[in-house]
């Protein structure tokens, strides 16, 4: 059974900083892409950003610049690193890992960011 954990949300202020943690049960290598995907009130999850199992990094656009997907594979965690946040980045985050065709969640985690 594979298990996703996020933390590191939270309140901040436009302009400020939120790292979040996704921490797998079990090595990341096992799945060959990771990223994290947001949900704000009353719209559909959209796609964040995205590492695959070599490292390649893909963002949206909206995020590009601001945002940085990072891992640490002895920790089994991936990051995404939130630089000058934005109220419009309110929203709750979800970490997901796909292996084979099958898409793993995380419980998600709210980042609510004050103008």
């Amino acid at each position: 059974q594979v298990q996703l954990v996020e933390s590191g949300g939270g309140l901040v202020q436009a302009g400020g900083s939120l790292r979040l943690s996704c921490v797998a049960s079990g090595s990341i290598f096992q799945f060959h892409v990771m990223g994290w995907h947001r949900q704000a009130p009353g719209k559909q999850r959209e796609l964040v950003g995205t590492i695959t199992g070599g490292g390649m990094l893909d963002y949206v656009d909206s995020v590009k610049g601001r945002f940085t997907i990072s891992r640490d594979i002895p920790k089994n965690t991936i990051y995404l690193q939130m630089n000058n946040l934005k109220p419009e980045d309110t929203a709750v985050y979800y970490c997901n890992a796909r292996r084979g065709t099958t898409d793993f969640w995380g419980q998600g985690t709210q980042v609510t960011v004050s103008s």
